[in-house]
This record gives structure tokens, sequence and C-alpha cells, in this order.
């Protein structure tokens, strides 16, 4: 038995893998989720919310290295208020976070929430580290499908999506690195616009749809033009490209371009 590495959100997409590594790797694993789960040899999970702060102190307690996953699109900041002060109690010494490349500088809420959420952690005492990420392949999916069937897509938008493995596998090795401060952003190998997403997905699909270019206006739009939104220097560019993950995709989720837009993504 040793001491355990606590990851909240661990049930979700990237939470599961960075929990199946740490614990590949001989470290035994904490999971705090709000619904838990079920224990096996090495892998204990507790209840709790980061939101609503409540079983953290439980969770942290022993764990001297927290990989803090657990989030939505409202109130991140709220949640990392509670972890941070969670890990202060503990004395915890490594918080590991993901964050979105182009945190506090993008002018969407989520995105500038998330800046607010780095702040917190860089301000709080606890050594840190901060790893900014791409958007998954696994989340662009229902856009890509959804924008397929409208026949749009955003004009001088570029992304850099990233395959989800890469992420988790980025995730792990850094909780067991000790604290870094922010590393280098977390990206996919290609630069693509959405027209060049949707393009492909329709491909993938054997449709022949033609997409219209919409432009995004205001502050949005000269941000996205200014690349904002990219990571910057240094950047870690791996795993798979956009193409390759369609490619590796469920069927399921590529087959009925309507149906899989209006799914939500774990």
């Amino acid at each position: 038995m040793n001491e355990p590495i606590l990851v909240t959100g661990g049930t979700g997409t990237i939470g599961r893998r960075v929990v199946t590594l740490l614990h590949g790797a001989g470290h035994d694993v904490r999971v705090l989720s709000r619904r838990g789960g079920t224990d096996a040899p090495g892998i204990q999970h507790v209840v709790g919310d980061t939101h609503e702060g409540t079983g953290l102190d439980e969770a942290f307690a022993g764990a001297s290295t927290v990989v803090h996953l657990a989030g939505g699109p409202k109130s991140d900041d709220v949640g990392a208020r509670h972890v941070v002060q969670a890990a202060q109690r503990a004395g915890t010494s490594h918080l590991l976070l993901i964050s979105v490349i182009g945190a506090g500088d993008v002018p969407i809420g989520y995105v500038r929430m998330k800046g607010e959420t780095e702040r917190i952690v860089r301000e709080s005492g606890v050594p840190f580290t901060i790893l900014r990420a791409a958007q998954l392949h696994s989340l662009l999916l229902p856009v890509a499908s959804k924008l397929s069937s409208l026949r749009l897509a955003p004009r001088d938008v570029r992304l850099e999506p990233v395959d989800g493995e890469a992420v988790a596998t980025r995730l792990a090795e850094l909780a067991l690195s000790g604290p870094s401060g922010r590393v280098a952003d977390i990206a996919g190998p290609e630069v693509l616009t959405f027209a060049d997403l949707v393009a492909q997905y329709n491909a993938h699909r054997g449709l022949t749809r033609r997409v219209m270019r919409m432009p995004v206006p205001g502050a949005l739009g000269r941000a996205y033009r200014d690349g904002t939104n990219l990571a910057s220097a240094p950047v870690d560019r791996m795993g798979s490209t956009w193409q390759q993950f369609l490619e590796g995709a469920d069927p399921m989720t590529t087959a009925r371009p309507d149906k899989a837009a209006s799914g939500r993504a774990a």
C-alpha cells in the first residue's frame, strides 16, 4: 500500500484514463466524484463535489499529489477555490490542474473562467502544475456533426484538436514529476479550420455537402483571427490527427450526424 494520488473527476473521459495510467505505473489512486464508484485493489472511490465543497477533506487526507480534473461549463472557479482550500488544509505538496489554451484571453465565458481558475491555483501557495490543452477530438465530434447538418462553418476559426489519450498520458507524466508551474501547452499535430474539420467529417461519412463559411463578429472574431485560441510556444504536439480519430471512432457516433450532434460529451 502506498500513498494514494487523488484524482478529482476521475470518472470522466480523461479522468478514467489518468486513473488507469497511474495505477498501471504502480500507484494507489483515490477517485473523487459526485456518484462514487466500485473500488478495486489500489483504486478507492470517495463521494464528493468540488463545486459544493463536500467530501473534500476525506478525499485529500494522506494524498500529497492531487490531479484536479473535475469541472464543467459553469462555476469552475468556485470548484477550484474549494479544491485549493482543501489542499491548504491537507498540506498538499503538488496540485496539477488541467486548463484550456487561451485561458483568460479568449472572450468566451468558460475560457475566461478557466483563466480565473488558473489564477486561484497560482496564488494559493500550494505547489502546482498547470497544463493547458487544446480541444479534444471527442468534444469536437458532435460540433462537427451539427455543423455538417447545418451546412455551416465559422470563418477564420483555427483549431488544434488533440487526442484524449495523449492528454491523459501527459497528465499522468506530470502527476509523477512534481510541481512544474505552467508547462508547455499540449495540442494536436495539425492546425485546422472549422471548415477543414467539417470537410473531413463529411468525407469520412461519404457526405457531399457544400458548407457555407459564416463570419464570427465582434471581439470573439478578432480573437480567432489573431489566433488567441492557439497554443503559444513552447507547445507539445502529439497524438493522432483528426482524420485518424475519425477513422478509429465508434461507428455509432458518426453514422447519423443529426443524432450524434445532440449527444452530451462526458
